[in-house]
């Protein structure tokens, strides 16, 4: 019986293999905490409490719908290059940036802060990579891509601190 072996599938886009292959590499780390913040927003959504309970659930819905839109695009970027995306939870667990908090209260106010907190620390890892795309790899097209999810991260925080009471 033949075994089947991953192998990276040829590519004729003018970027070097070894550039695809950092530019994949930095995208899947990208990915993995893309997936843990749309993994934390759904779980602010299913456990919500308080006065403002369904505000909050249908605010925490529409961006965790977000989310995925982007975690799908990410992953898609990275089979663009020409390689394979290791979607494994643990795969994602052991590279991603982020970490769970264990709260005494569903309340709104803990969700938004900490949820507002990891857009912010994603747009400034986000921000770092993108001169890393196209002046190291040579890869306009994906540092356009991850300038783009800035925006998108940009957005999101601002819908999450526009909610917080000061």
């Amino acid at each position: 019986m033949k075994s089947f072996k991953y192998s990276i599938m040829k590519n004729s886009i003018e970027i070097t293999a070894q550039n695809r292959e950092g530019v994949a590499g930095d995208l899947g780390k990208i990915l993995a905490d893309e997936y843990v913040l749309y993994t934390k927003t759904r779980h602010a959504h299913w456990n919500i409490e308080g006065p403002n309970f369904l505000d909050k659930h249908k605010f925490f819905e529409a961006q965790f719908g977000e989310l995925n839109g982007v975690i799908d695009t990410v992953g898609e970027r990275i089979r663009t290059l020409g390689h394979y995306v290791d979607a494994m939870l643990k795969a994602f667990l052991s590279v991603t940036q982020f970490t769970a908090q264990k709260r005494e209260k569903n309340d709104s106010q803990g969700y938004l802060k900490e949820l507002l907190m990891d857009h912010e620390t994603l747009i400034m890892s986000l921000r770092v990579n993108i001169p890393v795309f196209a002046n190291e790899y040579h890869d306009l097209d994906n540092s356009d891509f991850i300038t783009g999810l800035v925006e998108t991260h940009e957005k999101m925080a601002w819908f999450l601190r526009s909610h917080l009471n000061n």
